[in-house]
């Protein structure tokens, strides 16, 4: 369906065709319809589908007709990174009109700060926000929202598992009980039910495709010891020249420096981000890969949400994610709105469990592809050799303390039947003379 057939606001049609959007996403042509009818919704899709466009385009369309100088809109994001983007989002929808949005989010300087203040104070049309940092915003008292007419969270589910529960709570506590409220949401757990009970009234139900991955995303699995894992991604590189932006995910910060040195070592293009770099560090290596200055980006899991970049041709996963839903939120990164995209998965033996859940999550069993014979033949580190070692020389010292002991036991009844035996001895008839 074609966005045109929606009956949205000339300037937002012309900004949509600017940006080559036609063709609506299926969350789009779902959810679109029943938010202009001013409906609650629960919105369950997978990464990568355009759910913000599905809820934020009907609510710029609304405020095109009914501007008042007061806060219209509330998002709430679980990360910076997110709230940022929507809200360029919302700046590049919203090109051709004067709706006026603002993200607000904490490690900002004082300077932001202040703007936070006079956006939530003077009026911003749509405030996007982490709820902790909105938390201590309102906690100051000047914040009011009883003009508020919409609330939408977005990535829910990871808002909870942050722990965002009571700040959501609180915060949707300061809004009219006449909003309409969006709650959308790549998974359902129990909790994402339980918070739509206390928020949401009566509200629809869209499910797209709940917890997997995207049908573009071609996946690779190879089973590695640890000093394989960079040759390999050496090789699969140099196999696919034409790749421009690629993302190495690692599930450690530690790591994540040590997998850039040895990438650069090899003379690729690759930078490093994580929550140990400042804001604006974490947007200038982003930024840097989105225009492609740098060609590999790698990652902890801050990249596996809500960081919109389109046309990347790579994910290779170092290892593999604690749980199973950031696999498919990791993978989601590519072969984005129906493009094609490999994902690339390194499992080493620590790994097998967690992979096994990924598979149980996802429906799927997986094949390990074979290693090129040059770097199967790359043994495991000394560390692993001597780790090896010294379990398999456990395992012989417990045999021989087993052994051991197995001797002093048979020592100990040998000795003591020799006791009974001499025992029954005396303590038998004497002899007469």
């Amino acid at each position: 369906m074609e966005f045109s057939k929606f009956g949205l606001d000339d300037g937002l049609l012309e900004a949509l065709g600017y940006m080559g959007f036609v063709e609506a996403t299926p969350i789009q042509v779902k959810a679109i319809p029943q938010i202009l009818e001013g409906k609650d919704l629960i919105a369950a899709a997978q990464t990568g589908t355009g759910k913000t466009a599905a809820f934020i385009l009907p609510i710029l369309h609304k405020l095109t007709q009914e501007q008042d100088g007061n806060i219209n809109t509330l998002v709430l994001a679980p990360t910076r990174e997110l709230a940022i983007q929507i809200d360029n989002q919302i700046q590049a929808f919203t090109y051709f009109t004067n709706i006026t949005s603002i993200a607000i989010y904490g490690g900002s300087s004082g300077g932001d700060f202040s703007q936070q203040k006079k956006a939530l104070t003077h009026g911003a049309d749509i405030i996007v926000a982490t709820p902790g940092k909105l938390q201590s915003h309102l906690n100051m008292g000047y914040v009011k929202f009883n003009h508020i007419k919409h609330v939408i969270l977005d990535e829910a589910d990871r808002m909870l598992d942050i722990g965002f529960y009571d700040d959501i709570i609180k915060i949707i506590n300061h809004t009219p009980k006449s909003r309409q409220t969006l709650l959308f949401s790549a998974t359902m757990p129990p909790k994402i039910k339980k918070l739509s009970k206390e928020i949401l009234k009566n509200p629809s139900l869209i499910s797209i495709a709940l917890s997997k991955p995207a049908e573009g995303v071609t996946q690779e699995i190879y089973k590695t010891n640890d000093n394989q894992k960079v040759p390999l991604i050496d090789k699969i590189i140099k196999s696919n020249p034409d790749f421009g932006r690629i993302i190495v995910f690692s599930s450690t910060k530690k790591n994540v420096g040590n997998i850039v040195r040895s990438l650069k070592s090899k003379g690729y293009n690759a930078e490093g981000i994580s929550s140990d770099l400042v804001q604006t560090e974490r947007e200038a290596v982003v930024n840097r890969f989105r225009s492609k200055q740098t060609r590999i980006i790698v990652a902890t899991d801050v990249l596996a949400r809500g960081i919109d970049i389109k046309n990347i041709d790579l994910v290779i996963n170092f290892d593999v994610p604690g749980d199973a839903e950031s696999y498919v939120h990791r993978i989601g990164r590519t072969a984005r709105a129906d493009t094609k995209g490999l994902a690339v998965t390194l499992v080493n033996r620590d790994d097998n469990y967690k992979f096994k859940q990924i598979e149980k999550l996802i429906d799927r069993r997986f094949e390990f592809l074979p290693l090129p014979e040059n770097i199967a033949q790359i043994k495991a580190s000394s560390n692993n050799r001597s780790a090896n070692k010294s379990r398999s020389g456990n395992r012989n010292q417990g045999n021989r303390n087993n052994q051991q002991q197995s001797k002093r036991r048979n020592h100990r009844n040998n000795s003591s039947n020799r006791n009974r035996t001499d025992s029954s001895k005396n303590s038998g008839p004497k002899k007469t003379e």
